[in-house]
């Protein structure tokens, strides 16, 4: 006889948090969200990996490409890379991310004194940078010459095929800074000499890199983005449990800082296997979560394999039909609370701290809460992402409305059959995803400010200024389908629509 559950699976919607004693230092400036993306020993040392903010983005082709990346770790959280493309792809998605943001650029925009104006568009065309250095082999590392900015020609007064060599900024005039040029003393040139950029050379003159005065104004606007020991954003990427062995190497040659095993059920040996590979090529260095779990045999299972996170949550998602098309899953809430309770209990037996991430089931900002309450470290989210402007997809108008498309991994359009793996045929036998729309919701930033200020309020409700203390001290009470009702806007008319909001 099958083994029944005798408590019913619950959702985020069926919780409600109690208010605890608010103190002075319970202002929503005073929070702070910072939590550990990777296992530790908590007590004795700090995570190699934490996020700055309790936000991932889900793998998934409509969410985490390196735009959605890049604009995610300004804001503090990281984004997974979605590895539903071919290997070659999501490695380079996965450099562009690692080269965006740094102290120290390599120049991704190079051209020889013969180019033309022509070259310079085209080039300003292919990757949007407005800096082009002028080198004497036309190559990054070349001997400078000169460079080209916008400001160095006009269009409208100027023909195309005129050369670089005759509108350049030559080398004899620009202002330069040796090899072992520290990122402060840099920043000082620039703000001192009112430059948009500064060009770092070798001792034979060879350029080596540029630092950029938008990245310091960048920085100074965006004081949580998760950066790496080189200023560089903090990119994740995910793999499957087939061509681990070539896609892994590629992607940490990209840059990539944590992986992440993209599955829709992972209490299963070739998740075992993959983490298992990586120990056995890479130690500890590689940084590996697995997933995904609803109870405490399967969080146990992938802790004791190596995983360095665990994601919780099968058929929440509001794209998935995991539940409806095969009958397996569990209500988010019901799910968190057994791992988050069989973590802490690996903690104590082990020292070692393994993280759990709440994938799927947010539909609410204050769902956000409840989850890091229940005891999640970090959140991933779908089609929240989606809904942005820096989403992969398109915007369009559906009935009146600007929509943004979203679809799962499990749909046809996606065809990730990888992700939904059981060593069988290599092919996607039915879905177990839909193709949709979500309401287009404007900028990442300001929605993800708004959102996280909201969850800063609500623990400054119950009392606590960290996620730990919100864990330790959150009291939850379950509610009934009547106080559900109860607790929205109810027997009155309203105004407008937007008074609901």
């Amino acid at each position: 006889m099958a083994h029944y559950m005798q408590e019913p699976s619950h959702t985020f919607s069926e919780y409600l948090l109690i208010p605890g004693y608010t103190s002075e230092e319970c202002v929503p400036d005073r929070v702070c969200l910072r939590t550990p993306l990777t296992k530790y020993r908590k007590g004795l040392e700090e995570p190699a990996i934490s996020l700055n903010v309790p936000m991932t983005s889900a793998i998934m082709q409509s969410v985490s490409n390196d735009t959605l990346a890049i604009a995610l770790a300004k804001e503090g959280g990281l984004s997974f890379i979605y590895g539903s493309q071919s290997i070659e792809q999501q490695a380079a998605m996965v450099a562009r991310v690692k080269g965006y943001k740094a102290g120290f650029v390599v120049s991704a925009s190079n051209l020889t004194p013969e180019n033309t104006l022509s070259d310079v568009l085209a080039l300003k065309a292919e990757n949007g940078f407005s800096t082009v250095a002028i080198t004497d082999d036309g190559t990054a590392n070349g001997k400078l010459l000169g460079i080209v900015t916008s400001r160095d020609y006009r269009v409208s007064r100027m023909d195309s095929t005129e050369p670089v060599k005759n509108f350049m900024t030559p080398r004899e005039k620009l202002i330069t800074a040796p090899a072992d040029t520290s990122l402060k003393t840099a920043n000082d040139i620039i703000w001192d000499h009112k430059l948009n950029s500064l060009p770092i050379v070798d001792e034979n003159d060879h350029l080596l890199y540029f630092v950029f005065r938008k990245d310091y104004a960048s920085h100074k606007a965006n004081p949580l983005e998760l950066l790496d020991s080189q200023k560089r954003y903090l990119v994740g990427a995910g793999i499957n449990t087939r061509d681990y062995a070539q896609r892994i190497p590629a992607l940490l040659e990209a840059g990539a800082d944590v992986l992440c095993i993209d599955s829709s059920e992972g209490y299963t040996c070739w998740q075992q296997h993959t983490i298992a590979w990586v120990r056995e090529h890479y130690g500890d260095t590689v940084k590996i979560g697995a997933g995904n779990v609803v109870d405490r045999d399967g969080f146990l299972f992938l802790a004791r394999a190596g995983a360095d996170f665990v994601k919780v949550g099968i058929g929440g998602g509001s794209i998935c039909i995991t539940r409806e098309t095969k009958g397996i899953g569990r209500g988010q809430a019901t799910a968190l609370i057994e791992v988050a309770q069989a973590r802490d209990e690996y903690f104590r037996e082990t020292g070692i701290y393994v993280p759990i991430c709440s994938d799927g089931g947010i539909v609410h900002d204050y769902h956000m809460t409840l989850a890091l309450a229940m005891g999640a470290d970090f959140l991933m989210l779908g089609r929240y992402f989606a809904r942005f402007d820096e989403s992969p997809t398109n915007k369009v108008m559906v009935n009146g409305a600007y929509m943004k498309e979203y679809w799962g991994e499990g749909s046809n359009r996606a065809r990730n059959w990888q992700r939904y793996d059981l060593g069988g045929a290599s092919k996607l036998s039915f879905e177990e995803g839909v193709d949709s729309y979500v309401t287009y919701a404007g900028s990442l930033h300001d929605n993800v400010e708004a959102s996280l200020y909201k969850v800063k309020s609500t623990m400054c409700n119950c009392g606590v200024i960290t996620i730990a203390d919100l864990q330790r001290d959150a009291k939850l009470t379950l509610v009934s389908a009547t106080s559900i009702v109860e607790g929205g806007y109810h027997d009155v008319t309203l105004r407008c629509a937007s008074s609901a909001k």
